[in-house]
């Protein structure tokens, strides 16, 4: 299938179908590859450091690198899936989405991961244990070492894509992990108080809650299928109506996301005749694309009444404002509705 595919059909005036796929980074993929062996290999490094040490503080960057490897083996799992699935009728889309939602199942991983921490920092700081601050201070700052050269290998990558973010906000916190448990060691070597070592752990627990949480919203705000947050659909339906000659009005206009990088536009456009019903629609999608980056546009050009109005009659969609008009469009100037009103901006 090629990169490109365009698709046209027409209805009351023309239907416009314009399919762009974006080709991921093959180097985000070897990146997520490279960061989970270096991240693997010291997960296990600390597990034996945290039960030698009897460190709270290097047990929990071992759970959370454990935590991370799983998430960069969802993340690879997911970039693999992404370039390999064509589209389909299944998958109209391909998976592209795969990794919006392997951002939210890390987000939601990380903060199950926070909620354990949170619980045996306090258990801990009430029963104190024992920890050799040597061995733990040697691990910390081994696993310090592997984390930041993982983090350089993945902050190299698309950072809009949510897979990749996800995975870095878990070695994020791996770093945030392993400075905590440098710190333990050496106020334990120093002191003597081991509660630090359950107090550095809340308070990196807390911070690991702090970045996952938005990634977590963020990508819960895409799978409902939420309107980008630099987009605002009122002044496209302005800008269209205002600066394109021809254009009669605008409803029905909705836009949402597929990935963070890739927004998707559907409407009902308005124009004052076929005649003008193809260069209105290529303005349209210039302005589109160059203003608001939308690229992937469905655009149901209209003549005269719109065809899904008896369909949609109790739709709020289909009311707004006419062209040039500053009342309402859901009545006539009569006060009767206006079922027969050209086409009307509505955003919905």
């Amino acid at each position: 299938m090629s990169e490109h595919q365009v698709h046209t059909h027409h209805g009351s005036c023309g239907d416009d179908h314009h399919h762009h796929h974006h080709v991921p980074e093959g180097s985000d993929g070897s990146r997520l590859a490279i960061a989970f062996g270096i991240i693997f290999v010291f997960m296990i490094v600390e597990i034996i450091g945290g039960i030698v040490s009897g460190s709270l503080a290097l047990l929990a960057d071992a759970g959370h690198m454990a935590t991370d490897a799983g998430a960069l083996l969802l993340a690879l799992s997911a970039r693999w899936l992404a370039d390999r699935t064509a589209r389909s009728s299944v998958f109209p889309f391909g998976l592209r989405r795969a990794q919006v939602l392997a951002g939210f199942i890390n987000a939601l991983a990380l903060i199950a991961l926070t909620l354990w921490l949170l619980w045996e920092a306090i258990q801990r700081f009430m029963d104190p244990q024992p920890i050799m601050s040597g061995p733990m201070l040697l691990v910390a700052i081994a696993g310090l070492i592997a984390n930041i050269a993982a983090f350089a290998v993945l902050h190299g990558g698309n950072q809009q894509d949510l897979n990749l973010r996800g995975a870095l906000l878990h070695v994020i916190g791996d770093i945030l992990g392993s400075v905590a448990a440098i710190a333990s060691a050496l106020i334990i070597g120093w002191t003597g108080f081991v509660r630090i070592d359950a107090i550095l752990t809340l308070a990196v627990s807390l911070l690991i809650m702090r970045v996952a949480w938005p990634l977590l919203s963020e990508a819960s705000h895409i799978l409902l299928q939420g309107a980008p947050a630099n987009i605002d659909t009122d002044d496209i339906a302005d800008r269209l109506t205002q600066e394109i000659d021809g254009v009669t009005g605008v409803h029905q206009l909705k836009v949402w996301m597929l990935t963070p990088e890739e927004p998707q536009l559907a409407m009902h456009l308005g124009v004052t005749g076929p005649a003008v019903a193809q260069s209105v629609l290529t303005d349209v999608k210039r302005l589109l694309k160059e203003r608001y980056g939308i690229e992937h546009s469905t655009i149901q050009v209209e003549c005269d009444e719109c065809p899904d109005q008896l369909l949609l009659d109790g739709d709020d969609t289909m009311t707004g404002r006419i062209k040039g008009g500053a009342g309402a469009a859901d009545a006539g100037d009569d006060g009767s509705p206006a079922a027969h009103a050209p086409v009307m901006r509505g955003v919905g």
